[in-house]
């Protein structure tokens, strides 16, 4: 999982395809997500990327609330899409996120306990 080099154009390119369907980089509100995007791109994309200049300047406005945006910042690496290759160095292969919280339960998680009531 990653975006790759954010200093590179063709991982701009990636974080703007990543972007076309979505309004952040993870969730529904700005967040420590997006400003570890943000510290990873060098300057403001080119205006050909929309997608990836309106995550850049939105990030920007937030300048003096970026410490108080939800969330725990991680590296870079750790967003994005699943299909490219994280180039970044931050140990982004980890076949599961650790944000993931199984709201709806699994039977393959069942307690003991719960099975021996059943």
């Amino acid at each position: 999982m990653g975006f790759g080099d954010l200093k590179s154009p063709a991982s701009l390119q990636v974080l703007n395809d990543y972007l076309a369907d979505k309004s952040y980089i993870k969730g529904y509100v700005p967040s420590q997500a997006h400003v570890a995007v943000f510290e990873a791109v060098s300057s403001p994309p080119p205006a050909d990327l929309c997608h990836a200049l309106h995550c850049y300047n939105q990030i920007k406005s937030y300048e003096k609330e970026k410490a108080r945006l939800p969330g725990v910042k991680k590296a870079v690496g750790r967003y994005g899409p699943a299909n490219v290759e994280d180039t970044t160095g931050s140990g982004a292969t980890d076949s599961k996120d650790d944000d993931e919280i199984d709201l709806l339960g699994s039977d393959e998680e069942e307690s003991e306990e719960v099975t021996r009531l059943r």
